[in-house]
């Protein structure tokens, strides 16, 4: 019975080895191989048995297997064949199922059943630039010479998608910045719970949205750089890399997002090492937002909105600092080929603080126009005698014409309006030249309080900055743009002695992006 419990033994390894198909497909052919020539074997080994047993052949020296046992053998084999067969089967189906895809530039790969999914993104923005400066200003004047040249300002690399069909993710790395390059950060790293429609918990490093500006895609913004109120309204208790946690929610005409917020996610990045001291107490803030389009139509729309930071707690930089709880609004003008600020308040020992923002905007067809107001307050910590609380404000007005008559898209998870539609995409030999937009934008921010004040201590002489901005945009592909723009800026500021430091000038710049 040696030889027929050999055979046993081979089936019983073959069948063993069948289940352990599905942990490998990439070895699935040289399995099947494998399994075809030891099938092959056996039956070789039936014929063999076939004719030993015949009349016309001598007995065989050693037990053989009776036909009962060749019969039990061949529905082995038959079963074995079967089960190959289906695992083979289901092996390539579920192989099959697992989708590539390409869509306007972004690679996805994605289960049939859409619970799992991985999207590769990235972006690159160039930004050349060249300063007009008066040859004469005054020895006060700090940014006498603003550099012009090329920056890379924002070089981004990432992956989103799904697992488990409700729960989203986004990883998101940078090595762009204002003014210099960065050795490499992380912007984005958070994971996002959306299966209670219409609303999704998200934790982890995040901008939470602030406004129309702030909820807006940088990779179809209007212009470069957003409206300078708005950034340093954001940066309060948002801004990029920021962590925190909280909901957003959305249906086809309101949006609303609650998030508490954190410290920024350290980084050597040379434009924010003022802020990257050690921290020994985080600070503590809370992010909200509102916003609706209570009027609408087939081919236009209005935006309303409302937007709240408050810094419960400022960050504690330790009792050796300067400034131990400081707070502080500064702002580049709108471009960051240089990344000299030229609005600035300093340090300002707080308590806490809070900005308030008012959303507006209108769009029809082809024109979209939009502005927000923001009022800050920040509240000191120890103040002076005869120092009170400051207060800070700006806005801005902008809007786009769009030339080729592409409707810009109004994003309802965001509240806020992304890159246009490129009907025609560039194609000389067919007359297609892309898409086309004309661009306006005025803003303003006030850093000053009580800058004349005879009570020193009271002073917070940050500047005046208004900023006149003319543009055209080009889209020759949904992931190709080209931004032309001129600034006239106009900086009113005072320094300590009381002398003017601020200045007039013009800017111009060209963006040259790819975003996919």
């Amino acid at each position: 019975m040696a030889f027929k419990s050999t055979l046993l033994a081979s089936a019983a390894i073959i069948a063993f080895a069948t289940p352990g198909l599905a942990s490998a497909r990439t070895a699935e052919d040289a399995r099947i191989k494998a399994l075809e020539a030891q099938v092959a074997d056996l039956k070789a080994a039936v014929e063999a048995l076939k004719a030993a047993s015949a009349p016309h052949e001598a007995p065989p020296a050693v037990p053989v297997a009776s036909q009962d046992d060749v019969d039990a053998l061949r529905a082995q084999v038959a079963d074995l064949k079967t089960s190959t067969a289906s695992s083979v089967a289901a092996l390539r189906s579920d192989a099959l199922s697992t989708t590539v895809s390409i869509a306007n530039g972004k690679p996805t790969i994605a289960s049939a059943d859409g619970k799992f999914s991985a999207t590769f993104h990235g972006v690159m923005q160039l930004d050349t630039a060249k300063y007009f400066q008066d040859d004469h200003l005054p020895t006060a004047v700090t940014a006498r010479d603003l550099s012009g040249g090329a920056n890379f300002r924002r070089a981004r690399i990432g992956i989103d998608g799904k697992v488990f069909g409700n729960f989203d993710y986004n990883i998101l790395f940078d090595f762009g910045g204002g003014g210099a390059e960065d050795a490499g950060r992380v912007q984005e790293l958070w994971v996002q719970y959306s299966g209670l429609k219409p609303w999704r918990f998200r934790v982890g490093a995040f901008a939470p949205p602030l406004g129309l500006e702030d909820a807006a895609s940088t990779n179809g913004a209007l212009f470069p750089e957003r409206a300078a109120a708005a950034d340093i309204a954001r940066g309060l208790a948002g801004g990029d890399t920021r962590v925190g946690g909280g909901v957003i929610g959305n249906g086809d005409h309101w949006f609303v997002s609650a998030i508490a917020t954190g410290p920024l996610v350290q980084s050597l990045n040379s434009g924010a090492t003022a802020f990257n001291a050690p921290i020994f107490d985080e600070q503590q803030s809370f992010a909200l937002r509102a916003a609706a389009t209570p009027w609408f139509g087939y081919d236009w729309l209005v935006h309303v909105g409302a937007n709240a930071s408050v810094v419960a707690q400022p960050t504690d930089l330790g009792a050796s600092a300067a400034t131990r709880y400081a707070l502080q609004l500064r702002e580049r003008p709108e471009l960051r080929v240089d990344g000299t600020r030229l609005v600035d308040t300093g340090q300002i020992d707080s308590k806490g603080a809070r900005a308030l923002g008012l959303e507006l905007a209108f769009q029809k067809q082809a024109l979209t126009v939009e502005g927000e107001y923001f009022d800050i307050r920040l509240d000191r910590r120890n103040p002076a005698v005869g120092a009170t609380d400051p207060k800070f404000s700006g806005w801005y007005v902008e809007g786009g014409w769009m030339l080729t008559g592409e409707r810009r898209k109004y994003n309802l998870t965001t509240a806020a309006f992304d890159a246009p539609p490129v009907d025609k995409v560039f194609n000389p030999q067919k007359g297609a030249w892309g898409a086309w937009e004309l661009t306006a934008r005025y803003s303003t921010v006030d850093l000053n309080y009580a800058e004349r004040a005879l009570v020193a201590a009271n002073r917070v002489r940050g500047g005046e900055q208004d900023i006149w901005t003319l543009g055209v945009n080009w889209y020759p592909n949904p992931d190709v743009k080209f931004m032309l723009d001129y600034y006239a800026v106009s900086v009113d500021r005072l320094n300590a002695a009381g002398a003017q430091i601020g200045q007039d000038y013009q800017s111009i710049n060209l963006r040259s992006q790819l975003a996919f």
